[in-house]
């Protein structure tokens, strides 16, 4: 969210600033079980902009300029989620991510301008639960906050369709639309959807994929999550639905 130089990224303040509209201030109040974030960026328009789209979206939050100031909120307060920023002056965003999940569980979704392949593995290596990097559209974000604060409850769908952004997967019927256009599935792309959809937040392990593959290749699993990502996925190369769970396999989330 911050360009060179520190600056706040005009982009980002703006689509903030377009994303929380006339409810700038929530009238009513929210309810006591309402996800409790932190967000925790140095840039003060940011955290400003940040705190008040995810207010008006109905979570509680609380702001913190960099690592230190999150501790000591931390040693106070229960939290649901971490919105964390990686460049802080002082300890870095990878260095608390990587204490607070070495000492709780508590969910992060590390936000960054840094977009090399090589950072964001990074980032996830320190074991984060979701990396956004910058400039980011609101909705993208408060879809991933709702997909990580859902993770840890999955469990068999009572519904016979799943919701995954625009498309809709009828598990029955095996078919996949997108608002009112049908989407063309192979029979092993039905089948990976109809598997996923029963383990719903649950990583389902390369080999057990492929296992059931006349292929039986670990390889040929991941091109066939690839294609199916295109289907699925408005940007395949950075999934929000069926995203790699590292060193486990894959992961479905749904709407």
């Amino acid at each position: 969210m911050k360009g060179t130089g520190g600056q706040a990224s005009p982009q980002i303040t703006s689509q903030l600033n377009e994303a929380a509209p006339a409810q700038r201030v929530r009238c009513e109040p929210l309810p006591d079980n309402a996800p409790h974030i932190l967000v925790v960026d140095d840039d003060q328009k940011i955290r400003d902009l940040l705190c008040r789209f995810l207010l008006s979206s109905g979570f509680r939050v609380t702001q913190a300029a960099d690592a230190a100031c999150a501790r000591s909120f931390m040693r106070g307060l229960s939290f649901d989620l971490v919105l964390l920023d990686v460049m802080m002056p002082g300890e870095s965003g990878l260095s608390l991510a990587r204490d607070l999940k070495a000492t709780r569980p508590v969910p992060i979704l590390m936000l960054t301008a840094l977009a090399n392949p090589e950072d964001r593995i990074a980032g996830l290596e320190t074991g984060v639960d979701d990396y956004l990097t910058k400039p980011f559209e609101p909705r993208e974000l408060l879809l991933r906050v709702k997909i990580i604060l859902r993770r840890g409850q999955g469990s068999p769908v009572q519904s016979d369709e799943i919701r995954m952004g625009p498309c809709v997967f009828n598990i029955s019927r095996g078919e996949l639309r997108r608002d009112e256009e049908s989407i063309k599935l192979t029979e092993r792309e039905r089948d990976l959807l109809r598997l996923f959809a029963n383990r719903i937040g649950v990583p389902v392990p390369r080999h057990e994929l492929s296992s059931d593959d006349s292929t039986g290749s670990e390889r040929a699993i991941d091109v066939q999550i690839n294609r199916l990502r295109r289907k699925i996925e408005c940007d395949p190369s950075n999934p929000v639905y069926l995203q790699t769970a590292r060193g486990k396999g894959y992961v479905l989330y749904t709407d």
